[in-house]
């Protein structure tokens, strides 16, 4: 079993405390490899300095008889200073030390542990650790003299105190910038966030209004990323007020079908005759009202959704059934329904409001014709794919003046005929609730032709 989901939570908290995990990463980095930088770009100028060191100490030395000596005053003042941090020394493999700066008057040589294993000509720089505690950078060069069999080795040694310091005070303030930067971006990005997502809290208010009763449907002025919400939000909403309008109209059928069936049975209630011609007649007349309760049931209980493409009914099985079952009805008048089916057609919502529909346009052509219907299902448009279904008899007709009356409810022109006039506004209804238009033209065939447009089709393969 699934654990349940957390319910409740803020899109916009969510949001935001992902970038700011985002953000402390990023800036974290950042900050770890600019002080990287800093501290290398710190040490190779350390070596620069201290390389600059090795040849003031050159300039100034000289050796008489086997000794050292300054034969000047160094240029550099912390070379005379006791303790300046800044200490030189001249020494050799097998002689071991030959000179020392005066800083370094107090330092203990043989505890710093110098490497005399360079070559000639060669630099080297490092940090020194000696047992004494203190650290040190050391740039080492090694060069020859006149009468000396051995390199001499010239090193000048600094202190990491003043690097140590440079480093934690660039430090400290690159992280008061990162963290201050930090919090702006923060800031900014919440403020980002809530005009980002203002169209969402849009969306809750206007939804609200309409639940209020303050408003009809939704604005269209949404975002891409929201039209197809919205869009179907709006179908949705207009669908739910067709299915109680059509629940309200299927009552209204529903008591107006009922009223004729009704009145008989008190006609003959109160009358006197036979008793067996009684009962018969109103069984017949109970019958008749059970069957058109049923069938307008039905009606209000069905989909009525043309958005509904989980469902599709092939076209041409439902005409075939359909006209199988009038062609019996009709038997008497000899009626022949001709079918011209495209079988690759699929009706796109609920087969009993396609059954409701071609129903009563083909009872009523039976009815009306003159022994001859035919039925048409063919594709008229492949993007987006349409289909037109069309019944055509061989009739007398329906003028033009009459095509757009006789579509309306209740409207009927042979009052001789059974029915209550709500047939061809049922296949409207039904119709428009999937998007279908309906129109009354003449038949080639000599009487009328009923003309259904559909969009949700689907072609099969």
């Amino acid at each position: 079993m699934a654990p349940p989901r957390i319910t409740g939570y803020s899109l916009q908290n969510r949001l935001l405390f992902g970038v700011s995990v985002l953000l402390a990463v990023f800036l974290g980095l950042t900050g770890v490899v600019l002080d990287r930088a800093f501290r290398n770009s710190l040490e190779a100028g350390m070596a620069e300095q201290l390389q600059v060191q090795i040849y003031v100490l050159l300039a100034a030395v000289d050796e008489a008889g086997g000794d050292f000596y300054f034969s000047e005053n160094l240029r550099e003042p912390r070379f005379s200073q006791l303790n300046s941090n800044l200490y030189g020394f001249i020494s050799s493999a097998s002689e071991g030390e030959l000179l020392r700066t005066a800083s370094a008057l107090d330092v203990d040589f043989e505890t710093l542990g110098l490497e005399h294993d360079l070559a000639i000509g060669e630099t080297r720089f490092g940090r020194l650790q000696p047992v004494t505690g203190t650290e040190f950078f050391v740039s080492s060069y090694a060069v020859t003299w006149e009468n000396l069999r051995s390199p001499i080795l010239f090193s000048v040694l600094e202190t990491t105190d003043t690097f140590a310091a440079e480093a934690a005070g660039f430090r400290n303030s690159l992280w008061s910038w990162l963290g201050g930067l930090a919090a702006l971006l923060l800031v900014l990005q919440l403020l980002l966030l809530r005009w980002g997502l203002a169209p969402l809290r849009r969306l809750a208010r206007d939804l609200q209004q309409i639940e209020a009763g303050q408003s009809e449907a939704l604005d269209t002025s949404y975002p891409r990323e929201l039209s197809a919400v919205t869009q179907n939000l709006n179908l949705l909403i207009q669908s739910e007020r067709k299915q109680q309008a059509r629940y309200r109209t299927t009552l209204a059928d529903l008591a107006h079908s009922l009223k004729t069936p009704l009145a008989v049975l008190q006609g003959e209630l109160g009358s006197a005759g036979n008793d067996s011609r009684q009962s018969s007649l109103m069984q017949e007349q109970l019958d008749r009202m059970n069957q058109i309760v049923t069938y307008q049931l039905q009606r209000a209980v069905s989909a009525g959704n043309g958005n509904t493409l989980a469902r599709q009914v092939k076209v041409a099985d439902v005409v075939a059934r359909v006209g199988r079952a009038l062609e019996k009805v009709y038997v008497a008048d000899a009626v022949k329904i001709t079918m011209n089916i495209d079988p690759a057609l699929y009706f796109l919502g609920d087969e009993r409001d396609l059954l409701e529909m071609l129903g009563n346009l083909l009872d009523n052509a039976c009815k009306y014709g003159n022994g001859k219907v035919s039925v048409t299902a063919e594709l008229v448009s492949a993007a987006p794919p349409r289909m037109r279904l069309q019944v055509d008899d061989n009739g007398p007709g329906i003028t033009v003046a009459d095509r757009e009356r006789v579509l309306q409810r209740g409207v009927r022109l042979d009052t001789l005929a059974q029915g209550q006039g709500i047939g061809l506004a049922v296949v409207v209804d039904i119709a428009a609730s999937y998007g279908a238009s309906v129109r009354i033209d003449s038949s080639h065939m000599g009487g009328a032709a009923i003309i259904l447009l559909f969009d949700n089709i689907r072609v099969a393969d």
